[in-house]
């Protein structure tokens, strides 16, 4: 049995998505009501954020601060779904038709955007999480996101 995409091993992937899915299941009982459907979303951010050298429960703190694991979810500034991506990024990276409320696109545009921000930063996460948010040179939402990764989606490895 192969492990989902980003994992070691098939043991590494079913202590890490059991143990996140019954956090999400606290979080977002409504949106998210079924075990299966909680696996599904989370071996996508774990993938996705793997794939751009992301901790996986950052890229999940990040998402309970933006949308609350909404993927409908649509800002005041038209920011759009899980990750809360702005429209402007399809014409930098992606395409005019991409849809940013796709699970699967919102989650590969999010991850790509905030590891580009934290190259450009040089590892500092305060910085690429404002970069992130809009708000460069404010610390509010890097301290948002921080606070609920090491309170809500830490894991100790």
């Amino acid at each position: 049995m192969a492990a989902p995409d980003g994992f070691e091993d098939v043991f590494d992937a079913q202590v890490w998505l059991l143990d996140m899915q019954s956090r999400l299941a606290r979080r977002q009982p409504k949106a998210y009501p079924s075990r299966p459907r909680r696996l599904a979303l989370l071996e996508r951010i774990h993938a996705e954020a793997r794939r751009a050298g992301l901790p996986p429960e950052l890229v999940l703190a990040l998402i309970d601060v933006e949308s609350r694991f909404q993927p409908a979810a649509v800002s005041s500034a038209g920011a759009l779904g899980l990750m809360q991506v702005m429209p402007f990024w399809k014409a930098e990276i992606g395409r005019p038709q991409d849809d940013l409320h796709d699970i699967d696109t919102n989650l590969r545009y999010g991850c790509t955007i905030l590891a580009h921000y934290l190259q450009r930063e040089q590892g500092d996460w305060t910085r690429a999480l404002a970069r992130y948010n809009g708000s460069l040179g404010r610390t509010s939402y890097p301290e948002q996101v921080m606070q609920a990764w090491f309170s809500r989606w830490w894991v100790d490895r």
